[in-house]
């Protein structure tokens, strides 16, 4: 019976590979990242405008979802949107009033510009509708112009009529 191993001296330089190959998959993993982040649509400079881009666009999303507090604005008066509805025909019970961005989230990225001064502006069309059960009662569109103050801090959305 007899044994047959061989060893070799070539596993050092397996290892060297190894290691160079590890080394080069990083450093491009590290570059592809770098990139990246720099050419993100939705990348900003939080400090110059108060806010970054994203957490402005999620405030203006949540501001156009709570319909209570949202107004439109016709011949420089600001009209809660309940309101402006409740003229043409009451709510019922169980009735709810939604107004979506229906904008894809390239175009909303895009309409999203700085101000001068610091803070960021979007206009963006929104579908207002009028939720009674399972029933959908589209009124129409309207553009939903959203601000954020940098000095202030505040975030703030308005409907506005055609024309206006």
């Amino acid at each position: 019976m007899s044994e047959h191993t061989k060893t070799t001296g070539h596993g050092g330089a397996g290892r060297a590979l190894l290691w160079v190959a590890i080394l080069l998959s990083v450093t491009l993993l590290g570059f592809v990242t770098a990139t990246a982040v720099r050419n993100n649509p939705i990348y900003s400079d939080r400090d110059a405008n108060g806010i970054s881009k994203y957490k402005f666009i999620e405030a203006c999303k949540e501001l156009s979802h709570d319909t209570e507090e949202l107004t439109v604005g016709a011949a420089g008066q600001s009209i809660p949107l309940k309101t402006l509805i409740e003229q043409s025909a009451p709510l019922k019970a169980g009735d709810s009033i939604h107004a979506d961005l229906e904008a894809e989230p390239v175009e909303i990225v895009e309409a999203t510009q700085t101000i001068e001064g610091g803070g960021w502006s979007l206009t963006a069309p929104a579908t207002v509708s009028v939720h009674s059960g399972g029933r959908v009662n589209t009124l129409g569109q309207l553009p939903l112009q959203c601000t954020h103050d940098r000095e202030t801090g505040k975030t703030t959305a308005q409907l506005s009529l055609p024309g206006q």
